[in-house]
């Protein structure tokens, strides 16, 4: 279960440390503070994204989605919200998964709008949520995240002062960990989406996405459905249907968190 997941805890606990915790600690463990959900509208300033057959840019549909699901999970009381991004601006991938990792992230979000390349499978509509995976599900999600990859760099953890071998250990225990918090948080918004907003045939689907690549941050991407069809560009550009897209994501989020409420 990775509500309450507290990194550094987790490692100590794994390690023995048993690391004293100071007086004005107490009081911070008679309360936490809300698990923190950080939000990723995918793309921003020099980098549109995708773009549609009618002009419309990934990052213009990605931000305003994100804003309104921070409305709406601020709203809700059981988490605090952070975002990547909240204006048009460029953002590296690596500084990203950075922010979510400084700030002890609960969960990573990363939103975005699919595309094909002019010619090639622009019938093609329908949300997807993929995970991360070493080797991808099919030639779709493969060529999906090459495009979305700009940078790529190891993430470093601080592991405690142990030997080699039991760091190893402690960053097989916490990827684990974070895969299964990753699949959950994955299913949990593609049944959240379903009904709500189509789904790509096989909507469930792993890459090596950067974004995605935190070892102990539960992560998805949502791709929210494709640029590339017309149709789907028209949808997307409503904010009507963005709403019910955030509703589903909200509801996602919620079932990964739990029942924990402010107090």
């Amino acid at each position: 279960m990775m509500q309450g997941f507290h990194r550094r805890s987790f490692l100590a606990g794994l390690a023995g440390l048993g690391l004293a915790a100071p007086a004005h600690a107490q009081v911070a463990r008679a309360r936490p503070p809300l698990p923190l959900v950080v939000l990723d509208p995918g793309h921003g300033g020099a980098d549109p994204g995708a773009i549609g057959p009618g002009g419309t840019q990934e990052k213009r549909i990605t931000l305003p989605l994100a804003l309104e699901l921070k409305r709406l999970l601020e709203q809700g009381g059981r988490c605090r919200v952070a975002m990547t991004r909240t204006r048009d601006v460029f953002v590296p991938l690596a500084r990203r998964v950075e922010l979510a990792r400084e700030r002890e992230a609960a969960l990573l979000l990363s939103i975005h709008a699919d595309a094909m390349p002019a010619g090639q499978g622009n019938g093609l509509r329908g949300a997807s949520v993929y995970t991360l995976a070493e080797t991808a599900t099919d030639p779709l999600a493969a060529a999906l995240a090459r495009r979305e990859n700009l940078a790529d760099r190891a993430g470093g953890l601080r592991l405690p002062s142990v030997s080699p071998e039991v760091q190893r250990i402690l960053l097989s225990l916490m990827r684990q960990e974070t895969r299964a918090g990753s699949e959950r948080l994955a299913r949990l918004t593609v049944n959240a989406l379903d009904g709500d907003v189509p789904l790509l045939n096989q909507p469930l689907r792993r890459a090596q996405f950067v974004v995605l690549k935190a070892p102990d941050v539960p992560s998805a991407l949502v791709e929210c459905g494709f640029l590339s069809n017309p149709a789907e560009e028209a949808l997307l550009r409503r904010p009507e249907h963005r709403a019910r897209i955030a509703g589903a994501l909200a509801e996602a989020v919620h079932g990964f968190l739990g029942r924990r409420v402010a107090a």
